[in-house]
């Protein structure tokens, strides 16, 4: 009797001990059906914070310019430019500012970039912009030079972020730093680079012409003086596609150089001069006179017929990427070179 509730004891001891380990078992393993999705789920969640946190990061940059460097959030949209080349430039990254300053000629904006402006607001001049017309536009970017904002420079970034080039006329500088400012670098290296291969190409071109490489003098007509642009946005130009400048300037590092009287004409000797003015009758008279003095008609450009009047604004005034390309268009012309 004892051994069979042993027995029974023993079974039922075993029974219970099975149960028991499958319990336990059960416990170990004991998350819902869908705990993988739900793990899977939080990953990719964690993964698109991530992505979103590294997005806006990239759209937070510091842009180092002349004048120290200047915090950007995002991609601005209410852009204002301050100076011709900005304005010229910003148009060619098919951005059009909600204000620009008045053009020299041809008011309030030059014809060659009238169509791409037509509903901007303007804000004065480039060497006195209307700060608070700039204010009322409520930008989020502003877009200045040293030469000409340097003083207001303090007031300008309190109204919005403000960046600020160094060279008034140097347009590549201007595409890189607005590249920076509006979140399109890649913009601005395919400017630079589609402006190389013209260059590039020019200047194959060009080597072939007899006396290469040429003298160039580049002369502007006033209502007593007359000026040659020894450097600036024509002559920086000139320089880059391998023209000397003129021959027999007297003096150094200069960039413009100023004839008060036509005694120092010589100064204007070149193989090829290229001229411009303001369509005024005293400037005409002005002009007149001076390229009829000897002195002048012994220039060699002169001499050898070498002396081309340009655009004023493509040449002088506008100081942008697609004035540059205008410019260098009027050059494949001058010398019958195809483009």
């Amino acid at each position: 009797m004892k051994k069979r509730l042993s027995l029974v004891l023993f079974v039922v001891l075993a029974v219970v001990m099975v149960l028991s380990a499958c319990g336990n078992a059960g416990n170990g393993a004991s998350e819902p059906a869908n705990s993988g999705a739900q793990t899977e789920q939080s990953n990719n969640q964690s993964g698109e914070n991530s992505a979103e946190q590294n997005t806006e990061e990239s759209a937070k940059r510091e842009v180092t310019h002349a004048l120290g460097t200047t915090p950007i959030e995002g991609k601005p949209q209410r852009i204002v430019t301050l100076f011709q080349g900005a304005t010229d430039t910003l148009v060619q990254f098919d951005v059009t500012p909600v204000g620009v300053v008045e053009s020299w000629a041809q008011q309030p904006m030059y014809d060659y970039l009238k169509d791409d402006l037509q509903d901007v607001t303007y804000v004065g001049l480039e060497t006195q912009p209307n700060l608070e017309e700039i204010s009322a536009l409520n930008p989020d970017l502003i877009i200045a030079t040293q030469v000409r904002h340097e003083e207001i420079y303090e007031q300008l970034s309190q109204i919005a972020p403000t960046v600020v080039t160094s060279i008034l006329y140097d347009f590549r500088e201007t595409a890189n730093i607005i590249g920076q400012a509006i979140g399109d670098e890649d913009t601005a290296k395919a400017l630079i680079a589609d402006w190389d291969t013209r260059v590039a190409d020019f200047k194959s071109k060009v080597s072939s012409v007899e006396g290469w490489p040429l003298s160039a003098s580049v002369v502007n007509f006033r209502d007593d003086h007359a000026r040659i642009y020894v450097t600036g946005f024509a002559g920086s130009i000139l320089t880059e596609l391998g023209f000397n400048g003129p021959k027999d300037l007297v003096g150094d590092d200069h960039e413009i150089v100023r004839l008060m009287d036509k005694e120092s004409i010589p100064n204007m000797n070149a193989d090829v001069t290229f001229e411009f003015f303001e369509d005024t009758e005293i400037i005409k008279k002005t002009h007149d006179e001076w390229t009829s003095h000897p002195l002048y008609q012994n220039l060699d450009s002169a001499k050898n017929n070498q002396v081309f009047i340009v655009d004023e604004v493509t040449w002088n005034f506008a100081g942008g990427f697609k004035s540059a390309h205008l410019m260098l268009d009027s050059l494949y012309t001058h010398f019958g070179f195809e483009q």
